[in-house]
Parts: structure tokens; sequence; C-alpha cells
């Protein structure tokens, strides 16, 4: 497969509905989910198709097959664009009193962010609980979740919301409807309240044979396409721009190195400090993380989870593999709906494990792996992936920063 990267700018305000609440709001992601993209593409190109779709076609082939395109979530981006937007791993803590991303070295106003996945397994091994503070003041710290892009330096990534308050109207009379109040929370099409726009930036994993016809397709229509609800109301309205497929570039095999490399380094600053662990680092076995770069629907046993074990990775990679072992999971859960435009009704609510967790395995056949973890960062892992569930990253480079050196 190839990916073709996405660049949407936002033109007029986003519905972007993050669940269908029973009170009189509706509330809004913090970013464009991936069934939304595919939802709008697939809604134009019926438009826009001289010919009805049946079975084979390259309409089928991509939404309907047995291996469719994979539309990937888009984040926002509040710098360069071709620098790629990840979710911080539910590992990253920061000060509770000054939290955020260092400008500066120097920055009074925020103290850093930093991970502790691996100083947390270290811990463990040496018996000793990790209960860190703060590097800059020795005060409390929290959780840190988000988005962030690398740029020189981390930036951390958000899209801001406001309120829209609609009249409701009689049908009958075609006036506004006494006591009819509703809200939509949408996305701002701005940053700031600046003439500037919000850039997202997501990715669509196409067939080779099909991805430049779907890449020329998608730019023959840039504003055309609408996104989320009330688009007859005006909303929705954005400017997409796809940029010629490439091929994937495996790294997944640098990435574990790294880590490893890193795990082994914090190893032996501990033993200095600490003296003998608990029980050795083993030598033969190599560490790798699963890192959600989305909401993943999870599944074992026909029963919904929120764990990523060791069986259900084997199954879902087809690696047997007897040493793979789960040494923790950070993870929370959540719920999701939606709502289906070509049925014209709403989606099952599913169980979600939330973007961000973190699952630390290790293994003694590391090359047993590489490919398999290499697909999976294409293909993603559960349920729903083509519509933007279950995008998984391997090694995560934020678990190497350490609370000494708190970006």
């Amino acid at each position: 497969m190839k990916r073709i990267n996405l660049e949407i700018k936002a033109l007029s305000p986003l519905a972007i509905g993050r669940q269908k609440p029973g009170g009189s709001v509706s509330e809004a992601e913090s970013y464009i989910p991936g069934s939304v993209i595919r939802g709008a593409i697939a809604a134009v190109i019926l438009k826009w198709a001289n010919t009805s779709i049946s079975d084979g076609d390259n309409f089928h082939e991509l939404f309907l097959g047995e291996n469719p395109a994979i539309f990937q979530n888009a984040y926002c981006a509040n710098i360069k664009v071709e620098s790629e937007v990840r979710v911080l791993p539910a590992t990253a803590l920061s000060s509770k009193n000054k939290p955020g991303f260092k400008s500066r070295p120097d920055d009074p106003k925020h103290n850093g962010v930093f991970d502790t996945l691996i100083d947390h397994f270290c811990a463990e091994g040496f018996g000793h609980l990790y209960d860190p503070n703060c590097p800059a003041d020795g005060g409390r710290v929290d959780v840190f979740t988000g988005f962030y892009q690398i740029q020189d330096k981390y930036y951390s990534n958000s899209a801001s919301t406001r309120l829209l308050t609609r009249v409701g109207i009689n049908r009958r009379r075609a006036t506004s409807e006494e006591r009819v109040l509703y809200s939509l929370e949408v996305l701002n099409e701005s940053q700031d309240h600046k003439e500037k726009p919000v850039i997202y930036t997501g990715g669509i994993f196409a067939p080779d044979d099909l991805a430049e016809s779907l890449q020329v397709f998608i730019d023959n229509h840039q504003e055309d396409l609408r996104l989320g609800g009330a688009t007859s109301r005006g909303l929705g309205r954005v400017k997409i721009t796809a940029k010629l497929p490439v091929e994937i570039k495996p790294r997944v095999s640098n990435q574990i190195k790294q880590f490893n490399d890193k795990l082994h380094q914090r190893w032996h600053e501990w033993k200095n400090i600490f003296g003998n662990p608990i029980k050795d680092l083993p030598k033969n076995r190599v560490y790798f993380t699963i890192d959600l770069q989305a909401d993943t629907i999870l599944s074992e046993n026909w029963r919904r989870t929120t764990v990523i074990s060791p069986q259900m990775l084997q199954e879902l990679t087809g690696v047997t593999d007897s040493s793979l072992e789960l040494h923790a999971a950070y993870n929370s859960y959540d719920y999701r709906s939606g709502w289906n435009s070509a049925w014209g009704l709403m989606k099952d609510v599913e169980l979600v494990t939330n973007k961000g967790s973190v699952y630390l395995f290790s293994t003694s056949g590391e090359d047993l792996w590489i490919k398999a973890l290499e697909d999976l960062e294409v293909k993603g892992i559960g349920d729903r992936t083509c519509e933007g569930f279950g995008q998984v990253e391997v090694c995560n480079e934020f678990h190497s920063v350490f609370r000494e050196n708190a970006k």
C-alpha cells in the first residue's frame, strides 16, 4: 500500500460530533476522525460517478473490499505540516502548576513534559516505588495528554472550539419555533480569532494500483468536500490537498533499537545509584511498545477489552511466539458512536481504548516481529481500522524523554 498525505484547511466551523448527548448541546471532537473523511470522499465519488457501483469496481475495492483503503484521523497541526503530528503517550507527565512544553530552557510559564514508562519499568525491577515530582520546582505532576509536533523543539497542538446557538424552525410555517433552542459545539476555522486558518494533517493508505487515481480525484475536488454535520447551514467547508502517493518506508527496526538502547542505558543508571536489582535484565530479550495513536476497538474471545494481551497480539499478526510477554499496560477507555449517512442510522455504541494508551512487551524472537509490526503500523489493530480506529506506532520516540530532560 501507498500513503497519501492529506492537508485539510478549515474554511468554516466544523461540527464534528463526538457523541449524541441527552442534553441540548452537541459536543465536538478535538480532531477530524477518519470515518468522517472516508464518508465525505465516498459521497463525492458517488455524486460524480457516471455509472452505478458494482462488485469488483474501483469504488468497491476502495471502500468495501477485503483490503479497503485506510483513512486515518486528521490531527491539528500548529506548525509546518511536514512535521508529523503524534499523540502523547499515557505515561507522559507534566507539572500541575505550570503544565506544558517549554518554549525555551528557562521558560517561566511551562515546566516541561517528560515520560515515565522506562523509569517505571526500572523501578519495578529494583523493587522501588516511582513517584516523580516536577524537575523544575519539585511540585506535583499530573498526566499530560494531547497532540504534539517536533520542529527544533516540542509543540503542543490543540484545536479551539466555540458554541453556536441556533433556533429550531417550524417546518409548517417556516418560521422560528418558540422555546426550541439548541447549541452546536464546533471546531474553530481560525487560530485564536486570527485570519490564519486551522490546518489538520492526516493520511490515507490505499492499494498501490488505486492510490494515484484517488489522489488525483481528491485534488480535483478540493473544495467540494464537506466534513461533519450541519453542512446545509454553512458549516463543514474545507479545502483538502492530497499529496502524491509515497512508498511506506520501514522504520520499526530502527525504532526498536533506539528504544532498547535507551532502556539499557537507563537500567545501568539505576544500577549505579541503587545497586543490584531484584532480577537482572535479560540479555537475550528485546523490548518494544505499542502506542495507540487513535481510539481503538479491541475484542478478545468475542468480548470487548482494553488490554492487548500476548495471545491477542499473536492472533492479530499471525506470529507464533511463546516467549512474548506483556510487562505493563497504561490505558483508559471511553465510548464512541456516530451517524452513518449512507444508511441514515446511528452507529452502534462501541467501547474504545483511548488514544495514547501504551503497552510494553518483550520477546526473545525479535526477527519474528519486525515485519509483523511494520504491517501493524500500516493496517492498525482491532476493528474498523479503515475508519481511523486502531492506528498504532511502535516505540514512540517520546519514551526517551526522561524527567531530568523535560521538554
